[in-house]
């Protein structure tokens, strides 16, 4: 492999060499702490726009293995690593990262210290950058960068209709606004017929499938950005009961008159502590995301936090009570763990139960 740069929008430069997809690819430069799930990240629609720094040392040692893919697209702007596993050794591997990256068109960037990129992101916050073969790149030009339009990009453009084996139970309509694969297959293994909807669906077209509960999916992007999203949400409050992850979890928050922050380096990994404060049971959590709800507006609205990050105080989930609707910031459908949550689907079956 070639020569590769990895340049901030600050002027600072990181040489390494190039793997997957040779070329020039700008984005957002976050990082992710989990130690597994490599292609979960790399096709997970809530990086779209970024440029991911995996922390654990050696990437995707394990190989790759298509059903572990989140979406069929990729929008995730570009990988950076320490080591790049040439020979990953597990009976599940069919390829190695680097064949599928080439393959998928993914720029990456390997043989650069990831330690220390992760420290100048805590430390300074989220920052621009490219990954590049061209050593003059004018870095100024980042600074102008900004992840727009990130719902659109990742949404479905038609409906599509997905039927559990077996008798159906429930009929769910899952509003996509960069949906994993994951939330699918947690509602079909429920017996849930799944709807789901592009981002830009009506109230119209959302009731006329008779739902009986609504799911809110995760994606990327800053959540204020989608006011026709909160619009449709706002209609559909308490009509149905309403389930949200994630984005979903931060547009239900400003649908109901609340707000969200943009955090300085975000969640992103398998390992965030979370507090059920009804319980005062502590779950490790997978998370992705930049933006969190604002834990003060949450009484002035009428709801009441669930889920509180123990790291840092940060709203990770909240009930409505009395709108038969509940809303979770992490990913209890984790594909590559940890999946301690899951029952949360489970929650919402009952909620649907009770007509």
């Amino acid at each position: 492999m070639g020569k590769a740069y990895l340049i901030l929008e600050n002027g600072r430069k990181f040489q390494g060499e190039s793997f997957g997809k040779a070329g020039t690819s700008v984005g957002e430069l976050v990082f992710t702490t989990g130690m597994t799930g490599c292609v979960e990240s790399l096709t997970d629609p809530s990086y779209f726009g970024q440029l991911v720094v995996f922390t654990f040392p050696m990437f995707c040692n394990y190989g790759v293995a298509d059903a572990d893919m989140e979406s069929s697209s990729i929008h995730v702007r570009g990988a950076v690593v320490r080591e790049v596993c040439a020979e990953p050794s597990n009976f599940r591997c069919e390829e190695n990262i680097q064949h599928f990256m080439e393959r998928m068109g993914i720029v990456g960037i390997s043989g650069v210290d990831t330690r220390e990129l992760t420290q100048l992101i805590r430390d300074g916050g989220v920052i621009n950058a490219v990954i590049t073969d061209d050593a003059d790149y004018d870095w100024r030009t980042l600074q102008k960068y900004r992840v727009e339009g990130s719902v659109e990009a990742t949404s479905i453009r038609e409906p599509e209709i997905l039927l559990p084996e077996g008798d159906v139970r429930h009929t769910v309509v899952l509003m996509d606004y960069g949906a994993k694969g994951s939330i699918t297959e947690n509602l079909l293994k429920r017996g849930c017929r799944v709807v789901i909807l592009p981002y830009d669906s009506s109230v119209e077209t959302v009731m006329s499938y008779k739902p009986d509960g609504i799911m809110l999916s995760n994606g990327p992007g800053d959540p204020q950005d989608n006011t026709g999203c909160i619009e449709v949400i706002r209609a559909l409050f308490g009509r149905k009961p309403m389930f949200g992850i994630c984005l979903g979890h931060q547009m239900m928050a400003l649908a109901a008159g609340g707000r969200t922050v943009k955090l300085k380096f975000g969640h992103r990994g398998a390992n965030q502590p979370v507090k059920d404060l009804t319980t005062g049971r502590v779950y490790i959590t997978c998370q992705n995301h930049g933006y969190a709800v604002d834990m003060d507006c949450l009484e002035a609205i009428g709801a009441k936090p669930r889920f509180v990050n123990v790291n840092d105080g940060t709203c990770e989930g909240v009930d409505y009570p009395g709108r038969n609707a509940f809303s979770m910031q992490f990913h209890p459908e984790a594909h590559g763990g940890p999946r301690d949550t899951e029952w949360a689907f489970d929650r919402f079956m009952d909620m649907m139960e009770v007509r």
